[in-house]
């Protein structure tokens, strides 16, 4: 199997030349970015917010050579890990987390919607707010242009306990900062409420509808990608924070229902005995294959929890997995791996393959890598 794995930078993934980075076939980002946002109008790919605060790029595929160009910052507060998806030539930013006032002591689960302007090169505050937190949601692009959301963190729990923590010092009361943390991770997926609608938004009628539940316990952070027209299988995520899921369920969405089937989970990668499951995850289609790859778990969470212990994380370190899978007549296989592992980036699919656009290192800096992975069947392929 061939494959090119050039490492595409250093720990903060900017550690190249400027000459460098010019020879490239795919630029990198002029700032890392982790938990932001990644999106395609026609030729152009959109990637900013999360760590990079109000900052927005963009990508002309038809002139990378270019590099990306910023674009208007972000207006109002910057979210991380919100919803994003394109539509009608527009891009839109739904929820995520931040601080909804520069006097904020803490962030909350945002619930404003915008929408960016490629013409005008601007930004606007809808006239809306989310019905659900959607922080860590995912959202796709209908074929009728309206955007559909899978998951998203629970508004009124999350904000009562990043109140709850910020009100103690950790410093004079670990005791009591520990309580509080133990109390919130140690309960039991339901008792999350994590958005288990799939909720569609209208962006010509400025209207939200629901289409019902998710049958399953709802996953937030997972990778999602549009397998075939109207059809999106939604890849691992957490099922509460901490712990991972290694399902993968298909959701095929008509005009007003939609209809939920699985397919075959995620297998443990090459020389391990358990799937933890991945959040965080990148997912796109090459040569009409869907392949998911990179995301983070913690390795033992699973064991615990079959165990009884929901604080399933806890004393566990983070993982950042490398595993590229590709879904070939119906099972997931390995197919190779990345470069090192990454999660919390941005997936596009672009006429080439899967693009993977900035992350999250192990050392936890934000990436400004980009680089192209293709797989036709027989050979991967990563091009940076």
């Amino acid at each position: 199997m061939a494959q090119c794995t050039d490492n595409p930078g250093g720990p903060d993934g900017a550690a190249r030349t400027d000459a460098a980075r010019a020879a490239r076939d795919w630029p990198a980002l002029p700032v890392g970015v982790k938990n932001g946002i990644a999106a395609r109008i026609d030729t152009r790919l959109i990637v900013g917010l999360g760590s990079a605060g109000a900052k927005v790029f963009a990508l002309d595929l038809n002139d990378r050579a270019a590099g990306w160009q910023p674009l208007a910052d972000f207006a109002g507060p910057a979210p991380s890990d919100p919803a994003t998806a394109a539509s009608g030539g527009a891009l839109y930013v739904f929820g995520g987390a931040g601080n909804a006032t520069p006097e904020a002591r803490f962030p909350t689960v945002l619930d404003t919607v915008s929408r960016y302007d490629p013409k005008a090169n601007a930004w606007q505050l809808l006239d809306t707010t989310t019905p659900v937190g959607l922080l860590g949601a995912s959202a796709v692009t209908l074929a009728d242009g309206r955007i559909a959301f899978f998951g998203g963190y629970n508004k009124a729990l999350f904000d009562t306990y990043l109140a709850d923590i910020t009100a103690i010092d950790k410093t004079t009361d670990p005791e009591g900062w520990n309580a509080v943390v133990a109390a919130f991770m140690g309960m039991a997926p339901q008792d999350y409420h994590w958005n288990d609608r799939v909720l569609v938004y209208d962006t010509a009628a400025n209207t939200w509808a629901d289409l019902g539940a998710d049958p399953a316990l709802p996953n937030t952070g997972s990778a999602v990608v549009e397998a075939t027209p109207g059809t999106f299988l939604i890849i691992n995520g957490e099922i509460k924070p901490g712990l991972r899921t290694d399902t993968v369920k298909s959701a095929t969405i008509t005009a007003d229902a939609v209809t939920w089937s699985k397919v075959a989970a995620i297998p443990a990668p090459d020389g391990r005995n358990v799937q933890e499951g991945l959040a965080g995850a990148y997912a796109g289609v090459s040569n009409g294959t869907v392949l998911v790859t990179g995301g983070a778990n913690f390795q033992g969470a699973r064991a615990k929890a079959d165990a009884g212990t929901w604080y399933a994380h806890e004393g566990l370190a983070k993982h950042f997995a490398s595993e590229i899978f590709a879904l070939q007549d119906g099972q997931w296989v390995q197919v190779g791996n990345l470069p090192e592992g990454l999660a919390y980036g941005g997936s596009l699919s672009v006429d080439d393959g899967l693009l993977i656009v900035g992350g999250e290192d192990a050392a936890k800096a934000a990436r400004a890598d980009v680089f192209l992975v293709q797989w036709d069947g027989e050979k991967l392929v990563i091009v940076d």
